[in-house]
């Protein structure tokens, strides 16, 4: 199982991405962390579900660009 801090820093955004840039998140709850299934964007101050635009119920502690 990656640590906490090995999760993290595959996930190197720093700051805010560029609004509604879809970017895959990483997550943590007190289980642990997780990477959404699904690509997300930051708009307008809060974290969506880029495709359905729905907001994230998750804490989000790191971002990356999308891998193909």
């Amino acid at each position: 199982m990656a640590t906490r801090e090995k999760r993290l820093a595959q996930f190197d955004g720093e700051g805010e991405p560029p609004p509604d840039l879809p970017v895959q998140v990483l997550c943590e709850d007190q289980s642990g962390t997780y990477e959404l299934p699904f690509p997300c964007r930051f708009a307008d101050g809060a974290w969506r579900n880029h495709e359905s635009g729905g907001a994230l119920e998750a804490n989000v502690i790191g971002w990356r660009l999308r891998r193909s």
